[in-house]
């Protein structure tokens, strides 16, 4: 599925991307002017281009009151500054803070060629950026005694964590001697074992005034301390090599006292939530743990010995009653089959010929059915008795039909 944006979304992501790429937040950029326009906020707004490309460029007031000239259509200058995007009308620009003629800027030169040194070392790769405490012990501070930075930090921690500890090393920020004084800062309250982060910074100035922050002792020194650093320079659009340098890059001290110091409130709800998760957590596994247990309870009484002789005995108990109920089964129908045959046998046995009225020669004991069969004397048997006979005379004939002969 695609990754739908709106318009808004899509611009500060392409801004906020723009903004952290090194190679674009501090570079210098050589070119011609054209439609150069000043308006009445003071800020300059035109176009530099060379012999096949163009892109539009804004100077703010706060740093064209410091140029000793003014452009104009067709002169060729050196810009320093950031590449950017203008959010509301999603345009890509570049945000130059100073503005030299072309063929004065050694002190640029200088930076960009120090700034692709350290680049090559790796000081500015952000895979080896650290993450920031969550609560730090202490906060080290490295700025001037007399700024408002460290005001700025300390009334933000405050607001946000009372009684959060803030330890000063007072240096020099800008002039002769301030990059070795940072360096030397940097180092002493990173060696302090409560410090969990150090902020370094001042407040703006013309590249010149910030050129202490550029020095590669300064950027060495953040690059090699031991605990995160967070760097406060000048304001948002100003960029200098401890930016790059640092783990984390604040636009005004402010904001690196925000990055840096939790809300001591919004901690404590979210402990209270993580508190009431694991309770609700440990519940459930207290839950499927007795419910396991009841199951094993369960199947370990099954497998007892009196369980076992219980079903046993159930079971033949079970077979016992099938094995009667199959046996009275076949006793009834043994019965009903020899009852069967007994009635048959009585309608079709002597008896019932003698109740129709038919009689039984005997013998001895052997019935007479044939004429050659008959003795002298034998026995007839009636329904209601015995007859004892003398043969007068034996004839043999069908004595249904109309022939006889005497024997």
């Amino acid at each position: 599925m695609p990754w739908t944006l709106t318009v808004s979304e899509l611009n500060n992501y392409v801004r906020r991307a723009l903004a952290s790429d090194p190679s674009l937040r501090f570079l210098s950029l050589r070119g011609e002017i054209s439609d150069f326009k000043k308006y009445a906020s003071g800020h300059w707004y035109f176009t530099l281009k060379d012999e096949t490309c163009m892109i539009q460029c804004v100077c703010f007031r706060q740093y064209n009151m410091r140029l000793d000239f003014r452009p104009e259509n067709g002169m060729k200058v050196v810009l320093t500054g950031a590449v950017g995007l203008y959010p509301e009308r999603g345009s890509y620009q570049f945000y130059a803070e100073s503005i030299t003629r072309d063929g004065v800027g050694e002190l640029y030169l200088k930076l960009e060629a120090l700034k692709n040194k350290l680049m090559k070392e790796g000081l500015f790769d952000v895979t080896k950026k650290r993450p920031l405490p969550l609560l730090p012990r202490a906060i080290g501070v490295v700025t001037s005694r007399s700024g408002a930075v460290i005001h700025d930090i300390a009334t933000v921690t405050r607001r946000r964590y009372p009684g959060m500890q803030i330890i000063l090393r007072p240096a020099q920020v800008q002039g002769e001697g301030a990059a070795e004084d940072i360096a030397a800062g940097i180092a002493e309250i990173s060696s302090l074992p409560q410090v969990d982060v150090v902020i370094v910074g001042r407040g703006g100035g013309s590249l010149e005034d910030l050129w202490a922050f550029n020095e590669e002792i300064v950027v060495r020194a953040i690059a090699a301390c031991p605990v995160p650093v967070v760097s406060a320079v000048g304001h948002e659009v100003d960029v200098t090599l401890s930016d790059l340098a640092a783990d984390v890059r604040a636009a005004t001290p402010s904001v690196a006292a925000e990055v840096c110091v939790p809300e001591r409130e919004a901690l404590i709800a979210t402990i209270q939530k993580m508190k009431e998760s694991m309770e609700r957590a440990g519940k459930n596994m207290i839950l499927a743990r007795q419910s396991r247990l009841a199951l094993c309870e369960k199947r370990l009484a099954a497998r007892h010995p009196a369980a076992l002789l219980r079903d046993a005995k159930a079971r033949a108990e079970l077979l016992g009653h099938q094995l009667q109920a199959l046996t009275e089964r076949k006793l009834a129908l043994l019965k009903a089959r020899t009852q069967a045959a007994n009635d048959k046998l009585n309608a079709l046995g002597p008896r019932q010929a003698l109740n129709r009225g038919y009689a039984i020669l005997l013998s001895g004991k052997t019935a007479v059915t044939q004429i050659d069969q008959a003795k002298d004397e034998m026995t007839v048997l009636l329904q209601d008795g015995t007859l004892r006979v003398r043969t007068l005379e034996k004839r043999k004939e069908d004595p249904f039909g109309q022939e006889a002969s005497l024997v």
